[in-house]
């Protein structure tokens, strides 16, 4: 049985971080002017690329005798994981970057392309990997309280049924906290991610697409290490809680930045056309 306090403690998580890219959306479009464009192609790539692609390659290799064989290694695991994460979603983010380059060379120029298509892809990532997973087990939770959970997975297998059971056993206050860790370090990641790409397109950076690839894979690794059981969950935790917090803070001075720039070249303009 979830405790209400449990139940309270996810639904508040789960809400905030289902909220944050629409309120990221709302406060930055009118400030750095993207164009909705932006955003829907950051939503397209992180569909297609990491819940269709990612995914089905991942059901490939799962159901190969050898690969699962060197999967048993947890170094082979770890640098899978991480790479494939990184190949999959940056050739995605790259794709999307250089089509909305192409479809208006302008906005090259624009940093808020970059913002725009950061939270279109991390939006995704938010809604798509956490809130609708979260609101599943917000659901479960409230089935088994009312003892209606068995009634519910009739067709599932009894070993099945007692792992799901054993899952809502574990959820806790703390549960909520490291989603929201989780979540919203992922989501920052991603528009730092967009920021960056968008910066080495911009200088015409030779290895952009490589040097995403690897970067994405790092910031991968913590998970990748905890899935293969090399380390605890709180450590994963605490890495992507300390540099989701720089990468926040690098982004805010940044942005800040350019909407200061913005500014003095807008005032600039009013002088000179006021002489």
């Amino acid at each position: 049985m979830v405790s209400a306090l449990t139940l309270v403690c996810l639904t508040i998580a789960t809400l905030l971080i289902a909220a944050l890219p629409i309120w990221l959306y709302r406060k930055t479009k009118p400030r750095f002017g993207f164009e909705r464009r932006d955003v829907i192609v950051g939503i397209a790539v992180f569909a297609l690329f990491s819940m269709v692609i990612e995914r089905g390659l991942h059901g490939l290799v799962l159901t190969n005798a050898t690969t699962v064989g060197l999967l048993m290694n947890p170094a082979i695991f770890v640098i899978y994981g991480a790479l494939v994460t990184g190949i999959c979603e940056e050739v995605g983010r790259y794709a999307g970057m250089k089509w909305l380059i192409k479809r208006d060379p302008a906005s090259l120029q624009r940093p808020g392309t970059a913002l725009g298509y950061g939270i279109g892809h991390g939006g995704a990532e938010a809604w798509l990997v956490g809130v609708l997973v979260q609101l599943q087990w917000i659901l479960y939770a409230l089935l088994a309280d009312r003892g209606m959970l068995d009634q519910y997975f009739t067709s599932v297998p009894a070993e099945s049924l007692l792992r799901l059971h054993a899952v809502l056993g574990s959820l806790a206050p703390e549960t909520a906290a490291l989603f929201l860790v989780e979540r919203a370090a992922a989501f920052v990641f991603q528009v730092g991610l967009s920021v960056a790409m968008w910066h080495m397109l911009r200088e015409r950076f030779r290895f952009t697409l490589p040097f995403m690839i690897v970067a994405h894979a790092l910031i991968a690794l913590p998970v990748a290490l905890y899935q293969a059981q090399l380390i605890p969950l709180l450590a994963a935790d605490a890495v992507y809680l300390v540099f989701g917090l720089i990468v926040m803070r690098a982004l805010r001075r940044y942005f800040l930045g350019v909407a200061a720039a913005a500014n003095r070249a807008a005032r600039t303009a009013r002088a000179e056309a006021g002489d």
